[in-house]
């Protein structure tokens, strides 16, 4: 069983994103323990970068000032192994398929087993040129996420059917961002995955409140956090340990309020 699978077996999951960098490195290590020692049971970790169509305002401008701030690839991976140094938590990388590309697949892949990074998710990798990485991606032990939108539609049953570590069901169009309401049929969803595959789904994408995180953890596996964390983070810099773990416990309260 992968790390990721356990981050699932306990009940239902709260996953929290933020951007390696933001506000330096230092702070992001410090932060990703932070939202594991607060109850996160997995941590995407996101690898800045020029252009990342996927984003909404709050995560781009945390990607701008992790680039400015100096943050690379190889300080990602350093911010991981630092992190290893004192927790298990399962991470996973949420990156574009560029900076993948250009450090090189097999050495990219490397440095993720080498180090425990459970996985990875990429925006702008189609379900139809999945196979450019995932097959390699397997024999290093890294799942890639697949993503369904509600665009998905035929799809669905077809990309759940082949998916590793979990599911990343996008709640709602567009990109992510908080959002004040969340219109989009989950459940019907998260029954046409069940179809097919017990692989856990977690659903992502405009969720930043208590609320929102019970109704979508109680129609999946799961809730993922990233722009309301980064906004804490924006708000508070260096000195944001403990309104995010006040957050992060806060939100895994609600997710759990489903079992």
């Amino acid at each position: 069983m992968s790390k990721i699978h356990k981050a699932f077996s306990n009940g239902k999951a709260f996953i929290g994103f933020l951007t390696a960098g933001d506000p330096s490195a230092e702070c992001t290590v410090d932060y990703v323990l932070a939202m594991a020692e607060a109850g996160a049971d997995l941590i995407e970790i996101g690898i800045p970068f020029s252009d990342p169509t996927a984003e909404g305002a709050v995560i781009q401008e945390a990607n701008v000032r992790a680039l400015k701030a100096g943050m690379t690839v190889n300080g990602v991976f350093d911010i991981v192994r630092q992190v290893r140094e004192k927790s298990q938590v399962p991470l996973v990388f949420l990156t574009y398929l560029n900076p993948v590309f250009h450090y090189g697949y097999e050495a990219f892949l490397e440095r993720c087993r080498e180090l425990g990074v459970d996985g990875l998710i990429i925006p702008d990798l189609p379900y139809e040129e999945k196979e450019e990485l995932a097959p390699l991606a397997k024999d290093y032990g890294v799942d890639v996420i697949s993503m369904i939108a509600p665009t998905s539609c035929q799809r669905i049953k077809q990309i759940a059917s082949e998916a590793k570590g979990f599911i990343y069901v996008v709640s709602s169009m567009g990109v992510t961002g908080v959002r004040a309401e969340i219109e989009t049929d989950i459940g019907s969803m998260v029954k046409v995955i069940r179809e097919v595959t017990d692989t856990p789904a977690a659903i992502g994408f405009g969720i930043s409140t208590p609320a929102q995180a019970k109704e979508m953890a109680a129609a999946a596996d799961g809730a993922i956090v990233g722009s309301a964390i980064v906004k804490i983070i924006a708000r508070y810099q260096d000195q944001a340990r403990e309104p995010l773990m006040e957050y992060v416990r806060e939100m895994k309260a609600a997710v759990r309020e489903t079992e």
